[in-house]
């Protein structure tokens, strides 16, 4: 249903190190970077998650698919070592539903940033 979606950061450089890091074991990289757009990250070659300088929306929640529970720890550890602070380790969200696998991050704006995958243990690849 979304083509993209963008959020304001408060230091740009910061929070494109941050993504860079972060979406890198769920297989985003950097795909677009212009002077009033901002950067672009996605899996293939249109962006679907951009950053740019503005004030930050308080209370946003972005939560990013993973393809197995191994890849939800590896963006959980990836976010804290790029200097996101820990706001839910990696394990079931069972008030959601019974396979709901999901970590979450806070960017260096306090943006609540997930992953998670819905597949139940067993049926995926791990990774």
């Amino acid at each position: 249903m979304l083509d993209h979606i963008g959020i304001r950061v408060s230091d740009y450089e910061r929070s494109k190190n941050f993504y860079l890091k972060a979406l890198a074991p769920l297989g985003s990289r950097l795909r677009f970077e212009h002077p009033v757009s901002g950067v672009g990250f996605g899996r293939n070659v249109v962006p679907v998650f951009w950053i740019k300088v503005g004030p930050p929306s308080p209370g946003l929640h972005v939560a990013f698919a993973a393809e197995n529970r191994a890849i939800v720890r590896e963006f959980h550890h990836a976010a804290l070592a790029a200097g996101g602070g820990d706001n839910g380790p990696p394990g079931l969200r069972p008030e959601y539903h019974a396979n709901y696998y999901g970590a979450f991050v806070l960017d260096p704006d306090g943006h609540n940033i997930e992953a998670v995958c819905h597949t139940a243990e067993g049926l995926q690849d791990e990774h």
